[in-house]
């Protein structure tokens, strides 16, 4: 057996398949079953495509109630449940204040107090009512939603779960910095992946990972400068405001898609919440690198 690895685009990101197989043919199976699973998860949750499931939901009429599709509603149900325990740290209803900010060369124009005010008044993840039967009320007049800070975690656990049905011994997926594992290596070593040291061109630790998934947000590939000062493009969800402070999160846990969440959640809480929040929930772990250059990491050794 050998290990074999395919490079793609993918949900405007780049995507990394490696799968332990006998022969180049039996890789290409398990490689196009996983390029299909990520297409179609692609085509429902797609903010860029007017017939997706996300497309429709942001074109719903306020206090009307609307059925679903049952798997983008089990993800909806999935979100607000890390809202709730993240005390709205995660929320996908954040995108339109997205929109408010102008990046010119690296330099960020705030909005006005006002614009932002009037932006905040139609977001908030309580606002989504789940009504069972896969039936969905938005609460606000112009509410959108976006998977963007859950979607290729979602799309990696997916395709896991798809190879595992097919029976390979092994392998990875790695969505643009979200990875799901399975297996073991062909010599039968553990996965591993490095936590980079933001900023640097180096590795704060490398990390084994038997059973883990991982994903990581941070300021160090997307960020802008504003009146001196470094921000990255992270909104906090109360108060729309570019946060600053923290340089990387990297959260273990059994999911991509919880890890991609989680990363999200401790990164918006800021160094000593974030870390209080991940020592609470079982199973995951998480290594914040703060400006101050101070590392957490609560990983077993």
């Amino acid at each position: 057996m050998k290990e074999f690895r395919h490079h793609c685009k993918l949900m405007g990101s780049a995507f990394e398949f490696i799968v332990i197989a006998a022969d180049e043919r039996e890789a290409d199976i398990f490689f196009n079953a996983g390029k299909e699973e990520v297409l179609r998860i692609e085509k429902l949750l797609t903010e860029f495509s007017s017939d997706s499931e996300t497309s429709r939901i942001n074109a719903m009429e306020a206090h009307k109630i609307y059925t679903i599709n049952a798997e983008v509603y089990s993800l909806l149900e999935r979100c607000k449940k890390l809202s709730e325990i993240s005390q709205g740290a995660f929320d996908i209803t954040i995108g339109p204040l997205k929109k408010l900010y102008r990046f010119q060369g690296g330099e960020g124009i705030f909005p006005k107090e006002e614009e932002l005010k009037a932006t905040l008044s139609r977001t908030g993840f309580q606002h989504i009512l789940l009504l069972g039967n896969n039936r969905i009320c938005l609460e606000k007049r112009n509410m959108k939603i976006s998977f963007a800070a859950i979607g290729k975690g979602y799309a990696a656990d997916r395709v896991r779960e798809k190879w595992k049905a097919m029976q390979l011994t092994g392998g990875v997926v790695n969505a643009s910095g979200d990875l799901s594992v399975m297996g073991t290596r062909a010599d039968g070593s553990n996965w591993q992946t490095g936590i980079a040291d933001p900023g640097k061109e180096s590795l704060l630790m490398k990390v084994n990972m038997p059973t883990f998934s991982v994903a990581t947000s941070g300021d160090y590939e997307q960020f802008f400068m504003h009146k001196g000062e470094k921000y990255s493009h992270t909104l906090h969800p109360k108060t729309g405001l570019p946060l600053k402070g923290i340089r990387s999160v990297s959260v273990f846990s059994p999911s991509a898609e919880l890890s991609d969440a989680l990363a999200t959640a401790v990164y918006v809480m800021g160094l000593e919440a974030g870390k209080h929040f991940i020592q609470q929930l079982p199973g995951t772990y998480c290594v914040i690198a703060h400006e101050n250059k101070e590392v957490y990491s609560n990983l077993p050794s």
